[in-house]
């Protein structure tokens, strides 16, 4: 029942923000949070309902943004969509972002060396990291290493929250983390 719930409101959400009924900042937030609650929901319930597409069929519920949030891309459209606005900043900004961005390449790397595989473990950090990524005017839509973090919140949202990382996919994720990061 809560994960219908979920999946509605997260349909509501996403109509309220195509409407500009609410606020990019407010939407980006509460989208953060049902796409967490989601997740939780999701991998405790993955034995009674494994699939959510066919329980949104099975119930007949009209809701592909909400479909297409949690399951396909696992971040708000604000991250997902962000434009190159920051290059007009200031030094100052550009900065601090860049700062924000070493931070969060190298909370996400340390932790894999910490062996903090689980998917509600990682997929916070690497979410952080996208969205400094995407503040930073200087890279474009289509830079290599941003799609390839991007790749991997895909593939962590597919998972459910207590899942964890074969050994492969944190050498993995850890080696594309650093290469991007140099």
């Amino acid at each position: 029942m809560r994960t219908l719930q979920s999946i509605k409101a997260t349909e509501k959400l996403e109509k309220a923000y195509v409407r500009d009924i609410i606020s990019s900042s407010e939407y980006e937030t509460e989208c953060q949070k049902l796409i967490a609650h989601f997740k939780t929901l999701a991998s405790t319930l993955k034995d009674t309902v494994p699939s959510i597409e066919r329980l949104a069929d099975t119930y007949k519920m009209d809701c592909p943004a909400a479909i297409s949030r949690l399951l396909t891309s696992g971040v708000p459209a604000t991250v997902e969509h962000r434009a190159a606005e920051a290059a007009s900043d200031s030094a100052t900004t550009s900065a601090a972002i860049v700062a924000e961005c070493v931070q969060n390449f190298i909370t996400a790397m340390d932790s894999l060396k910490l062996n903090m595989v689980a998917v509600d473990q990682v997929y916070p950090l690497l979410s952080d990291l996208s969205v400094s990524l995407n503040k930073l005017g200087i890279l474009p839509p289509d830079f290599e290493r941003k799609i390839k973090m991007k790749e991997w919140i895909s593939r962590l949202a597919k998972m459910g929250a207590a899942d964890e990382l074969t050994e492969q996919q944190a050498r993995q994720l850890h080696f594309d983390l650093e290469s991007s990061y140099n």
